[in-house]
């Protein structure tokens, strides 16, 4: 418990700390979202810099977070740290020997890893909730920004590129590309909606009187706007698995059916309303060619299922026979990995996670890793489906976003590995902290 000094309030040493602590959460929360925009249109000679600016936010939390005595060091943490060690050291011995590489590599489960528990010890329930609030507020300005992005050229100064060189846009369909948002690529934009949505079904569903109704109504349009504006199908995944979480929240609360049902009535009147617009009716065209033609590439809604998911995760596993036993070293797999090794951005080992994390780190040490993982999702949805029968859905909602991108998500890339903590920490913070 929280030592409270005498009287005339005045607060403890800790206290001041753990102040100290969700300002830098909060720091880090806000470079995640608008590190991208220092990239591409503040600050873009520093891009390189930049990409790695929260590292040393991150462990000044964890140091203070330890010196406090705020969190400390459980089974996930010292098996991450241990199997970090290891990795760092087969890479330069056995691996590819570059030092940068490695380094690059290891601070994915040795900084950003442990940063889940200590959102989860620091952070209250209103502090998770104002994030909520403030996401709600900020995709505002969010969905203005990716609709101009989708409208103009990507020679335009919105699509501009890392670095001030180049466009941030991926291809979509139809000549139609990939808004990035605030973001420095548009897998970050599809994760601010992600974690967005689940932060506005909740506020549908919950008692706490956060957000206006009106704007409520304005973010859920927005939200369902965003979708095909995106060309996104990671982002109607993680929006359909959410829209689920809730479902079974609801299917035993009778009462909200009436509330769900005047809401979709509303935001259906709005969407028709809002789908008059040209620029909508453009972007659910190309986002039904996106849909069709990566669906026809990959054999239908089964092999994108089966091969992007499935096969994604297991293709480690199933290809490892030629692997060297410590793998071709850690951090080789990722972006930057491959830009120092090879000079240019390719996926040297694998796309997808789970094959990346075996190929460098091999067979006995991948597994480990993504044990770890698995478990921590596993025993984060028990916790939380629990919590949701108790008839408080937070750390239930926040898990529909976080669940998929902590146990597979891409997490050598730095937005993804941002989203990857901060989600993390947020369902920790909400199952740590009872509802009063």
């Amino acid at each position: 418990m929280e030592r409270l000094l005498k009287t005339g309030g005045m607060i403890s040493d800790r206290d001041k700390k753990l102040s100290l602590i969700k300002k830098g959460i909060w720091l880090y929360f806000f470079l995640l979202i608008f590190e991208g925009a220092f990239r591409k249109w503040i600050i873009p000679g520093l891009a390189t810099p930049l990409l790695v600016v929260r590292d040393p936010i991150a462990i000044w939390l964890i140091c203070m977070a330890w010196r406090s005595n705020i969190f400390k060091i459980n089974a996930y943490i010292l098996l991450a740290v241990v199997v970090s060690i290891i990795s760092f050291f087969t890479a330069l011995v056995y691996g590819h020997g570059n030092l940068s590489v490695a380094m690059y590599g290891v601070r994915i489960m040795l900084i950003h890893f442990p940063l889940i528990f200590v959102i989860g010890r620091a952070f209250s329930r209103e502090d998770i909730l104002m994030m909520g609030k403030i996401c709600v507020y900020i995709g505002l300005p969010m969905f203005v920004l990716i609709t101009i992005q989708f409208a103009l050229p990507q020679t335009s100064i919105v699509n501009i590129g890392v670095g001030g060189e180049g466009s941030s846009g991926f291809a979509g369909a139809l000549g139609y590309y990939r808004p990035s948002g605030t973001f420095s690529f548009g897998a970050g934009n599809s994760f601010f909606w992600g974690l967005l949505a689940s932060f506005v079904f909740y506020f549908w569903m919950s008692s706490d009187k956060w957000i206006d109704k009106k704007i409520l109504i304005l973010s859920t349009v927005m939200l369902l706007a965003a979708i095909p504006i995106s060309i996104s199908r990671t982002l109607m995944f993680e929006v359909l698995l959410t829209l689920f979480f809730m479902l079974v929240y609801i299917m035993r609360r009778p009462s909200y059916w009436s509330k769900i049902l005047i809401a979709c009535i509303g935001i259906f009147i709005v969407g028709l309303i809002v789908y008059q617009i040209p620029i909508i009716q453009t972007s659910i065209d190309v986002y039904i060619a996106r849909f069709t033609t990566a669906s026809e590439y990959e054999g239908g809604v089964e092999g994108t299922l089966g091969n992007r998911f499935l096969g994604g995760m297991f293709q480690g596993i199933t290809d490892s026979d030629d692997l060297p036993f410590w793998g071709y070293g850690i951090g080789m797999g990722t972006n930057v990995g491959a830009m120092l090794l090879s000079g240019k951005v390719a996926f040297l080992i694998a796309e997808e996670e789970w094959p990346r994390i075996i190929g460098e780190t091999g067979l006995v040490l991948g597994l480990m890793t993504i044990a770890i993982r698995v478990v921590l999702v596993f025993n984060m949805g028990v916790a939380s489906f629990k919590r949701n029968l108790k008839g408080d859905p937070l750390a239930w909602m926040l898990l529909s976003f976080g669940c998929t991108l902590i146990l597979r998500g891409q997490i050598g890339q730095p937005t993804a590995l941002g989203f990857f903590a901060l989600s993390g920490g947020l369902i920790m913070a909400a199952l740590n902290k009872k509802v009063e």
